[in-house]
């Protein structure tokens, strides 16, 4: 079975979706449909930015969005999912490729939750810090001791997590972490606590979007960050998309329950191969791909 998989923040590059403009008139439609939806030059950002540019949350979420869904797009017949799920960011451009939300309605949801993610963060310093070669458990366990809010937000696959909280109770985390025998606990260059408490002003105003979105039946299962199970329930998923901004992204536990469920080959849709490389270090028997576009 095909697993279909799209990546969140952190996979963008200058240069992203310029192929597929290039090549595709289908593409080349909806890149300039999303500067129009936007209100600004996106495309131009993503194909010619400095990488400071593309690194503004504002600018790189709806920039991985429309890569992912615009490939997506094109693949068209050879696109065939059985299932799918997308890392934070991503679940948003799953749901368009699935065919629960329109393109338009995903772009505008994606820019309202990069604007609310964005406003939560200038109000409260906070960062996020990647933890390697440390079991679940004693990060988990730290981050309750530590003072201050520090969370675990994103299980990426075994022996990779990443916590988010304040500045202070990150750098306090990390030190015992280290302390407990992590290889690395890495300061994050990001600009805000996602996946955390402190995301809460922008879970109650994308909430609104949200429940103002019209989703539909999907055209196949979605294992979503909160969940991590197989869910075709409308209601269910944007329940679960509002819970995704303050709760951690499952991610290990996501992929395994769809090689439960008979997943045999992921495929990768968007810029980057990261969660190629997540899903190595959660299962080296599987097949792993990018998709890609050729004429």
């Amino acid at each position: 079975m095909n697993a279909y998989i799209f990546p969140g923040q952190g996979a963008q590059f200058t240069g992203m979706g310029l192929n597929l403009y290039e090549k595709s008139s289908k593409a080349k439609e909806l890149f300039h449909q999303a500067n129009e939806l936007l209100g600004f030059d996106i495309t131009k950002i993503m194909f010619e930015g400095t990488v400071e540019a593309l690194k503004e949350t504002k600018v790189t979420q709806p920039a991985i969005f429309l890569h992912s869904t615009i490939l997506a797009e094109v693949l068209g017949e050879s696109f065939q999912p059985d299932m799918v799920a997308g890392h934070s960011l991503g679940e948003i451009s799953a749901l368009v490729a699935n065919k629960t939300l329109s393109f338009k309605d995903g772009l505008l949801l994606v820019s309202k939750r990069a604007q609310a993610m964005q406003k939560a963060c200038e109000v409260t310093p906070s960062t996020m810090a990647a933890v390697l070669s440390l079991e679940d458990a004693v990060v988990e366990k730290i981050c309750t001791e530590t003072p201050g809010i520090v969370v675990a937000a994103n299980y990426n696959c075994p022996g990779q997590l990443v916590i988010s909280g304040e500045v202070n109770a990150i750098h306090l985390a990390c030190e015992a972490m280290k302390e407990a025998g992590a290889r690395r606990a890495l300061v994050l260059p990001v600009g805000g606590a996602f996946h955390s408490p402190l995301m809460e002003p922008a879970r109650e105003e994308l909430a609104a979007a949200i429940e103002n979105t019209p989703f539909t039946n999907p055209a196949c299962p979605i294992y979503q960050n909160v969940s991590t199970t197989a869910v075709i329930d409308p209601s269910e998923i944007k329940k679960n998309l509002v819970s995704q901004l303050t709760a951690p992204v499952k991610w290990t536990q996501s992929m395994q329950q769809m090689i439960a469920d008979g997943a045999t080959h992921f495929i990768e849709v968007g810029p980057g191969n990261v969660l190629q490389g997540l899903m190595r270090k959660i299962d080296r028997s599987l097949t792993t791909s990018a998709a890609s576009f050729e004429l």
